[in-house]
């Protein structure tokens, strides 16, 4: 049985948290950052949980080593 190849951008934008919930980055983190608020900047810091049941299947088909830590 060959392994399955994980999806490297999918591996890179989430996460288990230590509970074993789903976390995700916040998108529009990377640029155009300088005409944005501090405390707007702040929140593409945090981590969301991902509570749509069809997102957390289709992370888990694209990257089935991901640690659930």
């Amino acid at each position: 049985m060959p392994k399955i190849k994980t999806h490297k951008a999918t591996a890179k934008r989430f996460q288990y948290s230590g509970s074993g919930k789903l976390m995700r980055t916040k998108i529009g983190k990377s640029h155009l950052r300088r005409k944005k608020s501090a405390r707007a900047k702040r929140m593409y810091d945090e981590m969301h949980v991902v509570t749509d049941t069809a997102m957390i299947k289709r992370v888990r088909k694209l990257a089935p080593y991901l640690k659930n830590k």
